[in-house]
């Protein structure tokens, strides 16, 4: 049993993370599946949100934050929906301790590198903001417009997660970038309407079916047939633009690792266009709109890593201390 001082516990309770880092060192395989655990989780919420509009169960805990006026956890009178809600919010506690274990990882890597430490933070004050946000969709009623940006605080939260994932596997030195700077502004149109395209897509949600329960839920007043032609003429500019980023750096002989990022990021916008057509014909089923949520999910994180694969950032040779190192322990 290691020897644990009153002084050890009140640094412990002072700053936790700072306590762990002197005693634990992770390797950078262990920061990286932290980071990607954290990406896992950010995509898993997305579609068990999906879940539970698909299913009517928006309304299964009619209040927040506790599930009913007198109770915590649904009663057992409450029903299938209630289920599927409550379950819905207790992965946020999952998605958090996925969170977690990305800052404490990150925290404790030698050498410290606040630049992740950082973005796990901001991964973690997203979770937060987005759980209370979820709590006043609920007592607004599943109001289209707070469901629309619960979905689009999720996006920013797997944008975080993404580049947090990305950081841990690269160095700290200034990004060099590996194409020119009109290849960079492509890539960066190619970003704006996607983004476009995952904005839109929520207000086709909002002003279609599955409103989220089988009660009389305000929708969006616009045509959805309309919409959602908008919403499929937007994702053919983002098809061309992929199509156009990779032919350019083709073009311009550009390194392996942009031109692969590209190609899957079409590959993904084929399939997801596959899916969206489909249902789009089939009249909506639930399973369609959920497999779309997905890939959703999967469309932004190519979109985002083909723009990381943009620049490099070489790792910088450091001296890691030992963990026998006096500096690295208490005595």
């Amino acid at each position: 049993m290691p020897n644990v001082t009153r002084a050890d516990v009140a640094q412990a309770v002072r700053n936790p993370l700072a306590f762990i880092a002197e005693r634990w060192t992770p390797s950078p395989r262990t920061v990286q599946r932290a980071a990607l655990s954290a990406v896992v989780m950010a995509v898993v919420i997305v579609v068990t949100g999906g879940a539970v509009r698909l299913t009517g169960s928006g309304l299964g805990c009619p209040t927040w934050p506790k599930c009913t006026d007198q109770s915590l956890t649904p009663t057992g009178e409450m029903n299938f929906h209630s289920a599927v809600e409550f379950g819905n919010r207790m992965l946020t506690y999952v998605l958090c301790a996925a969170v977690g274990w990305a800052i404490v990882a990150a925290r404790a890597a030698k050498p410290r590198r606040r630049s992740v430490t950082r973005l796990g933070w901001a991964q973690f004050w997203i979770v937060m903001g987005n759980a209370v946000l979820g709590g006043v969709v609920v007592l607004v009623g599943l109001n289209p417009y707070t469901v629309a940006a619960h979905f689009l605080l999720s996006t920013a939260l797997l944008t975080v997660a993404m580049t947090t994932w990305q950081r841990t596997r690269e160095g700290d030195d200034a990004p060099r970038p590996l194409v020119g700077k009109a290849v960079v502004q492509l890539t960066w149109l190619l970003v704006v309407a996607a983004g476009l395209l995952v904005a839109v897509g929520t207000v086709v949600t909002g002003s279609g079916r599955h409103a989220g329960d089988s009660s009389d839920v305000e929708r969006i007043p616009l045509n959805w047939t309309m919409i959602s032609q908008l919403h499929a003429d937007l994702a053919w500019v983002v098809v061309a633009l992929t199509v156009a980023l990779w032919f350019v750096l083709k073009a311009v002989d550009a390194p392996a690792g942009p031109r692969d990022r590209a190609r899957d990021l079409f590959l993904v916008l084929m399939g997801q266009g596959i899916i969206g057509y489909v249902q789009y014909f089939t009249k909506t089923p639930e399973a369609l709109v959920a497999l779309h949520m997905f890939g959703s999910c999967l469309v932004w994180i190519a979109v985002v890593r083909v723009l990381l694969s943009l620049r490099e950032r070489p790792q910088t040779a450091v001296t890691v201390p030992a963990q026998s190192d006096p500096a690295l322990t208490r005595a």
